[in-house]
């Protein structure tokens, strides 16, 4: 494709692989996403105790236990020592994560992805600037700030604020307040600063990224060399910058994504037009060629929708 040629974000991929094929990823997570919501509504809503509690702790047919790690640790430093249950509960939970990937949870089951997904079409389709955009490490400033608070209040600071709680509450127990911070999310992700939460606020997302750092499944760029300088994975990416490193390295460099703030969302995949993307595994050695040099310059238009 010509770099002169602007075509709207996943049209290429569209074109070559059908619709289906290219949203194949995102409709995976959308399923997922409600089916663990689901579970938790069912017994408030219908009376089905499948699943009692809620992402922070819950008991699953009265035998499993499962705990937000993030949530028990904020307990520890409250001096609130867990119950056996809670503790096995967050093992289950971080070794999991640690495993398949801590930021797995923002792309595949955390509720509020939905929200900056959508808050992000909305700032897309307002042809807005990306506002404001803090460092990264800016979350993980917050959440040592949390930790902090915790230990100095005796509770457990982020359920205060926590959007992902608050959603729960509105849709168990009707329009109020909680929805006030599902919306501050929303905005300020349209308005304030593009991709803002997730990528530089919320220390939930902070705390599963470093959970796994040596987590095992991974984005490789296996077929960087097919490259067309399209940049829909970079438009697509709620973490553009680990990108980089894997798909435009040389022929000795690794092709695999390997920082921690990769989501695993599979977008990257979706709209490559020419599969340079798969998921793999961080013990992958498979070999990649260096992409070819391209005759004409990355055109405006491109370069604009990675900005």
């Amino acid at each position: 494709m010509s770099g002169a040629v602007h075509l709207p974000v996943g049209q290429e991929a569209i074109e070559a692989k059908g619709w289906m094929g290219a949203h194949k990823y995102l409709i995976m997570r959308r399923l997922a996403q409600l089916t663990f919501l689901g579970l938790f509504l069912l017994g408030p809503w219908f009376g089905i105790w499948w699943v009692k509690g809620n992402l922070n702790g819950s008991l699953t047919f009265d035998t499993l236990p499962l705990t937000d790690p993030f949530v028990l640790l904020q307990g520890m430093f409250a001096q609130h020592w867990p119950e056996m249950t809670a503790l096995i509960g967050a093992l289950i939970v971080g070794g999991a994560y640690a495993v398949i990937g801590g930021r797995v949870y923002c792309s595949w089951v955390c509720p509020i992805n939905p929200i900056t997904d959508g808050a992000h079409w909305v700032h897309d389709k307002l042809g807005m600037q990306k506002g404001w955009q803090p460092k990264r490490t800016t979350r993980y400033w917050i959440l040592g700030t949390v930790l902090l608070v915790s230990a100095a209040t005796g509770t457990i600071a982020w359920e205060v604020i926590n959007p992902i709680s608050m959603l729960h509450r509105g849709l168990i127990f009707g329009i109020g307040f909680a929805w006030t911070f599902v919306l501050a999310v929303f905005v300020f992700d349209v308005f304030v600063s593009r991709r803002g939460w997730c990528g530089h606020i919320c220390p939930v997302g902070a705390f599963y990224g470093l959970l796994g750092q040596k987590a095992l499944l991974r984005v490789s760029a296996v077929n960087r060399a097919a490259c067309d300088d399209c940049m829909d994975c970079f438009a697509v990416c709620p973490e553009m910058h680990v990108i980089s490193p894997a798909l435009r390295g040389k022929t000795a460099d690794t092709p695999l994504i390997l920082s921690p703030d990769c989501t695993n969302c599979g977008r990257c995949i979706d709209v490559c037009a020419v599969d340079v993307f798969k998921f793999s595994h961080r013990f992958d050695t498979a070999s990649a060629p260096g992409r070819v040099a391209r005759s004409k310059p990355l055109s405006k238009s491109g370069a604009s929708r990675a900005a």
